[in-house]
């Protein structure tokens, strides 16, 4: 299995989370390809949090790269022009360049995010759009995928787009057991809306989470509004309004995405029919299923598999 080289390029003043994030998620594994280097400009980094860290690599590990992840890194200033002409380098020889949280103001000096859509944490995403007008700022996303260049929202969005890379390579069977190693949700919908300072909850408010694990345990049944606003223990009106705080997306556009989800990893790691594959998920008829794997991921239910279902090793990633 051919090796999939990660540079993590870490800034002065990296935010430890970041670091830590594409690392974790990127380690190697038995059934992954990644060989993930923490890459700086300088051998010892410091931190935000006050401690400094030393890199095993360099710029010229960065230049080699397949992927160049850029961590988040405060205060936000311009990085030297020897890591700017390495990122531009890297994204001229079409390598995937990707920034969490603020490392996309990295990208943006760098000249990669002209012309693409990108988003940064929601505290500074004004400062993203004044300081870089060729760039098409996206306020309410957790990330966002441009194809070879991808960008996520504050810190722990980091994990949603490594996630989603790592799904996007190796499939989201996967991707899936890894969020289950970490105890992190295989894919969240919503966006950044859910972050902004809001009102502190009532007392005795309770999370949904509830709601949602026992929903996903029962994706083949028909869990209508009314269903899982019972099961909450809540109006239909309130339900709503509780799950678009908590997810930042509605309680039918995050079943869907459970759904999809579920699809996936059953034509990944099984040889069911198609047609029972969406009866156990949930969408009821391979036609159905097909509508949404067309709006969702633009391809067929069929292609899906013959992509991702695959016997032996993982298969490694695209350089």
């Amino acid at each position: 299995m051919a090796v999939h080289r990660v540079a993590v390029l870490a800034l002065d003043g990296a935010t430890p989370l970041d670091l830590a994030i594409p690392a974790q998620i990127f380690n190697a594994r038995p059934e992954t390809p990644y060989e993930t280097t923490l890459c700086a400009l300088d051998a010892q980094v410091a931190t935000s949090a006050g401690f400094s860290l030393v890199a095993g690599g360099g710029l010229d590990e960065v230049r080699d790269a397949d992927t160049v992840i850029v961590p988040g890194f405060e205060p936000i200033v311009r990085p030297p022009d020897a890591v700017l002409d390495v990122l531009a380098e890297v994204r001229a020889r079409g390598r995937r360049t990707v920034s969490i949280c603020t490392g996309a103001f990295a990208l943006a000096e760098a000249g990669i995010l002209d012309g693409l859509h990108a988003t940064t944490h929601w505290r500074h995403v004004g400062e993203l759009e004044r300081g870089f007008p060729a760039v098409t700022v996206d306020r309410d996303v957790l990330y966002v995928d441009q194809g070879d260049v991808l960008t996520s929202a504050g810190v722990c969005c980091g994990i949603d787009l490594c996630l989603h890379i790592l799904r996007r390579d190796l499939g989201a069977g996967i991707a899936n057991e890894i969020a289950r190693g970490l105890v992190a949700a295989p894919h969240r919908d919503g966006g950044q809306a859910q972050y902004v300072p809001a009102p502190v909850a009532v007392a005795g408010d309770a999370s949904l989470s509830a709601t949602r694990a026992w929903a996903l345990e029962r994706l083949a049944e028909p869990l209508t509004l009314p269903v899982l606003a019972r099961h909450a223990g809540l109006s239909q009106r309130t339900f709503i309004r509780r799950f678009g705080e908590e997810t930042g997306t509605t309680p039918l556009r995050w079943l869907l995405g459970a759904r999809l989800g579920r699809a996936r990893e059953l034509l990944e790691t099984t040889d069911q029919p198609v047609d029972r594959v969406a009866s156990d998920c949930g969408l009821g008829t391979a036609t159905n299923l097909r509508l949404h794997f067309r709006r969702a991921l633009d391809t067929t239910p069929t292609a899906y598999r013959r992509t991702f279902r695959t016997p032996g090793p993982a298969r490694r990633p695209s350089p």
